[in-house]
């Protein structure tokens, strides 16, 4: 929306969307939100600009003309484009006694805050298309926070109450879309043995608990081995064939809900970075996912992270994919896609 709120660079947006749906991809994930800063979507509390609300309009109503569905996310955890430390702000700022940005997921006078902004986004009506985006069947999915950490209380329990507080809301004025989590996928204290299949940490959140709550219509993992994972490129990919597997079982045969990976990429900042490599991790992750769906398993479709178009250079943070740009990659998503909806 950042793009599309300057009408002299929509047509990198409406680029995107042409080349992704010419490649065969169907859905999207992108932010529903800018909290604070520059470049706001809400300057402060309640009150939004105007022009970048239009331009999350032209989002969705270019993806409409396309053919695309988007998942929308509310908030980041991190304080890029605000986060949750700038709600904490400003929830200080009004005289609220916080330490922590943690408190986003406790202190009420915060989550009233994101209540308000979820509020806003649902009920926005569309000034291109006139449908109110809580009715709009573009929107694929809501995300409640892109990658929700909580390291203060890794028992699990502040973000479980805060997830199933925040599914209810949004349920209770949009039932007519699904709504996930926005989880990397880290196991918890629910099921604590599954915990080997974290990458060495936990970050508070489970995903076996955080997903069993009856609002959430389906699971979501992040993928980032060459983060996650120290050593070797054969350890980093049997991380990442562990880490999809335990995930795409427990999703079918404990949660019994479907199974998305919502982000994944392999970054050219990494030493000794080849695009050989890359596509060779691509594959990897579509394998598994093309595997589950072929079988009428949990897992079905994979997002990766990140899709740009040319003059989109500011965005770039070694994982982004400029289709145009790169024949190799673009081959192999645009492969993926069609035998993915030949299943269909």
């Amino acid at each position: 929306m950042l793009k599309a709120s300057d009408p002299t660079q929509r047509d990198t947006v409406s680029s995107t969307f042409q080349q992704a749906s010419g490649y065969g991809m169907s859905v999207i994930r992108t932010w529903a939100f800018s909290d604070g800063g520059d470049s706001a979507l809400q300057y402060s509390p309640g009150s939004y600009n105007e022009e970048m609300f239009k331009g999350l309009d032209f989002v969705i109503s270019e993806a409409k003309n396309h053919g695309v569905y988007l998942i929308l996310s509310f908030v980041n955890n991190y304080a890029d484009f605000g986060g949750r430390k700038q709600y904490v702000r400003w929830a200080t700022d009004m005289g609220q006694s916080l330490s922590s940005d943690d408190d986003f997921y406790s202190n009420d006078a915060v989550k009233k805050l994101y209540k308000n902004h979820v509020k806003t986004i649902l009920t926005r009506v569309n000034t291109i298309t006139g449908v109110a985006y809580k009715d709009d069947p573009t929107i694929f999915a809501w995300e409640l926070i892109n990658e929700p950490r909580c390291q203060s209380d890794l028992s699990g329990k502040t973000l479980q109450n805060w997830i199933a507080e925040m599914a209810a809301y949004v349920k209770s004025i949009d039932s007519n879309h699904m709504l996930e989590i926005g989880l990397e996928g880290f196991y918890g204290e629910s099921e604590a043995e599954k915990k080997q299949f974290n990458p060495g940490y936990e970050v508070g959140t489970d995903f076996i608990s955080n997903n069993m709550i009856s609002e959430i219509d389906f699971t979501t993992i992040h993928a980032y081995p060459d983060q996650w994972i120290s050593g070797s490129e054969d350890a980093q990919m049997a991380f990442l064939k562990s880490w999809i597997q335990s995930h795409i079982d427990d999703s079918s045969a404990v949660i019994r809900k479907p199974f998305m990976i919502t982000e994944f990429g392999r970054s050219s900042k990494t030493s000794g970075y080849t695009e050989g490599e890359r596509n060779a991790f691509y594959w990897a992750v579509y394998n598994m996912i093309f595997d589950s769906a072929r079988e009428g398993g949990s897992c079905a479709g994979g997002l990766f992270w990140q899709v740009l178009a040319k003059g989109m250079d500011d965005f770039k943070d070694g994982y982004e994919i400029i289709l145009s740009k790169s024949s190799s990659i673009t081959a192999i998503i645009s492969q993926q896609s069609r035998r993915i909806s030949s299943l269909q």
